[in-house]
């Protein structure tokens, strides 16, 4: 039974996700809708992101320098945390950042419009719940997150340079020359691809939790719990499968 429920479970979802991805190609187009979930996704979340980010480049950049000066290796900060934040931490903690924040907020808001029968007043219009409900937040999404992204792995880079330089006194100039030489094709490419798949996996998980929610406010915590911590788990096996993917195709030896 559990199985079987499964099953139907993996199908609803996996037919939500792709419908709420095509509908942008189709008419009608909820341009409204989506700027709304934009303002929501990207500049009500750029304060945390900022600071998350910055925190982040900070330590990394202190604990390499506690290393490395053993070492005799300081000179290596930047490359490092270059590296670190544009492949993999970048991207990462930005995606974590927002599913605590815009996932959460998906997750529950449709789980009361699901509760409060708005879902099935759509319905009753005429229009398709999923082309007006999902495909805004998908977008928007799939928008908000890269740019985010690009805006953490900045302050995360400009946190690494203070400790870098004003607690370790290392050079200013090696470190953003460290910085240029890891900005490669390959690594950007690797860093910049990150965010479009967590975009997509977190606004369907949480649009489809949210729309599954059942049994009043106890259900509606359970779908919001459960809609983040599965959007955390998927972010990191996503980040693993992704990274040994883009490490095969760019031609690097592990």
């Amino acid at each position: 039974m559990d199985v079987k429920r499964t099953i139907n479970d993996l199908q609803d979802f996996y037919s939500l996700s792709l419908r709420g991805l095509l509908g942008m190609f189709g008419r009608p187009f909820y341009f409204k809708d989506a700027l709304l979930q934009m303002d929501y996704a990207g500049a009500g979340s750029v304060v945390i992101v900022v600071i998350v980010n910055l925190f982040v480049g900070m330590a990394l950049s202190l604990q390499l320098a506690a290393e490395l000066s053993t070492l005799g290796m300081k000179m290596y900060i930047g490359m490092i945390v270059g590296i670190s934040v544009v492949r993999e931490l970048g991207p990462v903690v930005t995606a974590l950042v927002f599913t605590g924040r815009v996932g959460a907020g998906m997750a529950s808001e449709l789980g009361s419009m699901s509760l409060g029968h708005q879902v099935d007043t759509i319905r009753v219009f005429g229009l398709d719940p999923l082309k007006k409900l999902v495909t805004p937040r998908i977008v928007s999404s799939l928008i908000m997150l890269p740019a985010l992204t690009v805006i953490g792995v900045a302050v995360a880079l400009l946190g690494g340079y203070y400790i870098a330089v004003f607690i370790s006194h290392q050079s200013g100039t090696v470190y953003w020359s460290s910085i240029r030489k890891i900005m490669t094709v390959e690594n950007v490419v690797a860093g910049a691809s990150k965010p479009f798949i967590f975009a997509y996996l977190i606004s369907s998980i949480c649009c489809y939790m949210g729309l599954s929610t059942r049994g009043g406010s106890v259900g509606l915590r359970q779908s919001t719990t459960r809609a983040v911590v599965l959007s955390i788990v998927m972010i990191i096996v996503a980040d693993f499968v992704l990274t040994r993917i883009l490490l095969y195709l760019l031609g690097f030896s592990v």
